[in-house]
């Protein structure tokens, strides 16, 4: 029996993925008539239509959709048996899918991937920076290897925690809040407005949390798309809001029109971690980046903790 070749199963993943033959065919760096033979060729050995196409879109059929699922299953087969040669030498070697979420990446990474580097410089990152939701969808369908986000997650993963990081309130200055003494309790953020992030983003669900438990009030017809943005809101006298404290003195500089409050113990926050699927079977080589990180994490906590301090 003929078998699609390998190159011929990526151009539909590709396809399938993009849903375009130009794009798919730069994400696989090959003209579009190569691609279109691929799959053209795909279709002839499988004896079954995988695409609608027209000019203007790309329509997968029924039988396509099962193909292409087992396409994927099929590929990271595939990469499993290069992972499982590399990890008889030396681990973390070659190029590794991770993703990050956006509260996580411009302020954490920064402090825990130099010892990365250092300890693995035969490692590859190649980084993907997205949502919670479309990552764990992007780690089930294989097209990431491991992601870097706030845990627990859903879905059948294996988590390793890096850090808790605790939650800083930002407000106005001159406001209630700024002119508290000592550290805040949750029930300081009684009746308080306070700014979140928009839906997608699992920060906002972890201060929702929060504010609920605070007895706070959204403002619901202002959200923010990024932490900056919150902070500006937060300088505007729109409310106050909830910082990860990673974030906080990097996007709150001393003096300024926001001031920071720390909260009393138990500080509300989150616990950072890597996931990946339970099934990859790289659980040491993963542990192992995870202590990595843990260790590097540690000594950023201690040094943001005391940059907090100075901007109050």
């Amino acid at each position: 029996m003929d078998r699609p070749s390998i190159r011929q199963l990526e151009s539909l993943v590709a396809v399938a993925e993009t849903g375009s033959f130009r794009r798919a065919a730069t994400s696989l760096g090959i003209s579009q008539p190569a691609l279109s033979a691929q799959v053209q060729a795909a279709e002839q050995v499988l004896g079954i239509q995988v695409f609608e196409r027209d000019r203007r879109s790309v329509l997968i059929t029924p039988a396509g959709e099962d193909v292409v699922g087992r396409a994927r299953e099929a590929l990271i087969a595939i990469d499993a048996v290069g992972d499982a040669a590399r990890r008889r030498g030396e681990p973390l070697v070659g190029s590794l899918r991770l993703g990050v979420i956006p509260t996580i990446a411009p302020y954490w990474l920064p402090a825990l991937l130099p010892e990365v580097h250092r300890r693995f410089p035969k490692l590859e990152l190649i980084l993907r920076e997205d949502q919670t939701a479309r990552l764990v969808a992007l780690l089930s369908a294989g097209q990431l290897e491991i992601a870097l986000l706030a845990i627990p997650v859903p879905g059948d993963f294996t988590t390793a925690a890096i850090a808790r990081e605790g939650f800083v309130a930002a407000a106005p200055r001159g406001g209630p809040l700024s002119k508290h003494r000592g550290k805040l309790t949750e029930d300081d953020l009684d009746d308080q407005r306070v700014l979140l992030l928009e839906d997608g983003h699992c920060l906002r669900d972890q201060a929702l949390a929060v504010c609920k438990r605070a007895g706070a009030v959204e403002a619901m017809e202002v959200r923010g798309t990024s932490l900056p943005t919150l902070v500006q809101m937060v300088a505007g006298g729109l409310g106050v809001t909830l910082l990860p404290e990673a974030s906080a003195t990097t996007l709150v500089p001393k003096h300024g029109p926001v001031v920071l409050a720390e909260f009393a113990k138990p500080v509300p926050g989150r616990t950072i971690g890597l996931a990946w699927r339970t099934s990859s079977g790289r659980l040491r080589e993963f542990r192992l980046l995870g202590e990595t990180m843990a260790a590097s994490a540690e000594k950023f906590l201690v040094e943001t903790r005391t940059k907090l301090r100075r901007t109050r």
